[in-house]
């Protein structure tokens, strides 16, 4: 028994897939498999049911699923207590939104390069709904979302906010220095399509001023918003730091509302059942980079 074998029999037992499992590993499905055939025989017993349409753990693999975790665990803790100087190692995929890609994400991956530099990043944007199904399946290692999981399997903990701001370009606006229902009826109202976290606080903010939004412009990329915005497309809203500077540059204007648009909460979220040193300290590097303030890429 060795512990590439327990490794590929834990995650293949609970990942999606044998096919997610070795591409979580960087092996061939070949060589997983291999793997769980010699634990299969040093145990002297069959840990999945290969009869149907996906192999699933026996009642023999379900009991060694935690034991090979605990294993697991302590191995890495050990190569990380003893391995100071050179850090965690190996791959580490995970997921974000896309306002954490165009702000603070590049600080996340500098400071995570920085003290472990043996460790390979492998970041992805991606809608949360996407993302929690991708770390239930075992496809991520962690991902940061809007909003809390409902998934029993995964576990969140909050790690920062951030708040938006109504705006509009000069030359369509005309007098109009708030949002109102008068306003939405003129003018298309620019913002993320359906899933994205900051489409659930519009629609809150929507419902609370008895107003039905019919012409809107919806796009998935914070980037793109942003410049339909200055161009005069429509109005809409985009977080603090982003509308200041292009305030500041007098590329928008502000425009008031009343009530102001609920915050944007974000958590990192990852498995319940994942105790590897790596989301610890993954963990503990998003905790200390989060800034959804920062204005760097304009």
């Amino acid at each position: 028994m060795t512990l590439k074998q327990l490794e590929a029999f834990y995650w293949a037992a609970s990942c999606a897939s044998f096919a997610v499992a070795a591409e979580r590993l960087h092996i061939t499905l070949s060589s997983l498999s291999k793997r769980i055939s010699e634990l299969e025989s040093s145990l002297g017993t069959q840990l999945f049911d290969r009869s149907g349409h996906r192999a699933v753990p026996t009642e023999a693999g379900r009991q060694l699923m935690p034991r090979a975790l605990a294993l697991l665990s302590d191995a890495e803790q050990l190569r990380a207590d003893l391995g100071k100087a050179e850090g965690l190692s190996g791959v580490c995929r995970f997921g974000v939104g896309e306002l954490t890609a165009w702000t603070w994400l590049p600080k996340l991956i500098a400071e995570a390069t920085r003290r472990h530099p043996n460790l390979r990043l492998e970041p992805q944007v991606d809608l949360g709904r996407d993302m929690e199904r991708q770390l239930e399946e075992g496809v991520l290692d962690f991902a940061i979302i809007s909003g809390r999981s409902a998934r029993g399997a995964i576990a969140s903990q909050t790690i920062a906010h951030t708040d938006f701001s109504w705006v509009g370009a000069s030359h369509i606006l005309g007098r109009s220095r708030s949002v109102t229902a008068r306003l939405l009826q003129q003018t298309p109202l620019i913002a993320l399509p359906a899933g994205a976290g900051t489409t659930r606080i519009l629609d809150d903010w929507l419902a609370v001023q008895n107003i039905v939004a019919e012409h809107r412009i919806t796009c998935n990329n914070w980037g793109a918003v942003a410049g339909m915005l200055v161009e005069g497309s429509g109005i809409g809203f985009l977080p603090h730091g982003w509308a200041r500077a292009l305030i500041a540059r007098g590329h928008l204007m502000p425009l008031a509302s009343r009530p102001h648009l609920a915050s944007l909460h974000y958590s990192f979220q990852w498995r319940r059942d994942d105790t590897r040193p790596l989301v610890a300290q993954m963990k503990a590097i998003a905790v200390e980079t989060v800034d959804f303030a920062r204005t760097a890429l304009f």
